[in-house]
């Protein structure tokens, strides 16, 4: 799937592609509107039906992914409700095994996300993978989201990259077609960002279940020896 003698840098999502979805997808559709419906005295169903209209109305911009929006918006202090439900934030199977093959061939790690700063604070200090990173970019420091085309020249003036020697995995498909159509050469879609719904399919990308199919042995090394150099599999350092 990939050559990785052509390619310098790597860009990760985090949210559905380091990070199960499952956190946000409960804190949106369950946490947050059984929250909401109580300061309004709805029910949850009442509640929600209130709410995704309104999350569908700016899906896919940065106001969409911004916490200090929804907190204005809402009447609700977002981050502490999050926090109500961190333990529920969980690294996807073999990510840092992943970030830390990337390291051994000599690679450069950016996380790359639509994360408010507020969010990815509170994720990071939970999952301890902010160490894997060469840098870590949030769509907020740019002002503009990574749907927009406008994104990738922003990002390009404050990191010079090659798009062409450069590999992108994200769970998003809207993002990869805005990365695609910049020039980026290698992307890689997550196919299964949240461990409580199934695999999806794409057409449009080569997909991974999960990033133990990104790893592979030299050819003079051993799976198990590429085993013991990164750790115990599923780890994190």
């Amino acid at each position: 799937m990939i050559d990785w003698n052509q390619i310098d840098s790597v860009f990760l999502d985090l949210d559905g592609t380091l990070l199960d979805l499952h956190f946000d997808n409960h804190f949106w559709h369950e946490h947050l509107p059984r929250r909401y419906g109580e300061l309004r005295g709805l029910s949850l169903e009442v509640a929600r039906a209130e709410l995704l209209p309104r999350y569908a109305a700016i899906e896919g911009t940065l106001n969409w992914y911004c916490v200090d929006h929804w907190s204005r918006e809402l009447g609700l202090d977002i981050v502490g409700l999050k926090q109500e439900v961190e333990h529920l934030i969980a690294v996807h199977p073999h990510v840092v095994d992943f970030l830390e093959y990337l390291a051994l061939l000599g690679k450069r790690r950016l996380l790359v996300t639509n994360a408010h700063r507020k969010t990815l604070g509170l994720k990071m200090a939970r999952t301890r993978l902010a160490g894997h990173f060469d840098r870590i970019v949030s769509a907020h420091d740019l002002g503009e989201a990574k749907e927009s085309p406008n994104f990738w020249t922003r990002f390009q003036a404050i990191e010079s990259f090659d798009p062409e020697r450069t590999l992108f995995i994200d769970d998003n498909l809207s993002v990869l077609r805005t990365a695609r159509a910049f020039g980026l050469r290698w992307l890689i879609a997550v196919l299964a960002p949240d461990s409580r719904k199934p695999r999806r399919s794409s057409d449009e990308f080569s997909g991974i279940g999960d990033f133990s199919e990104l790893i592979k042995p030299r050819p003079d090394e051993s799976g198990c020896d590429l085993v013991a150099r990164l750790g115990k599999p599923g780890s994190i350092s």
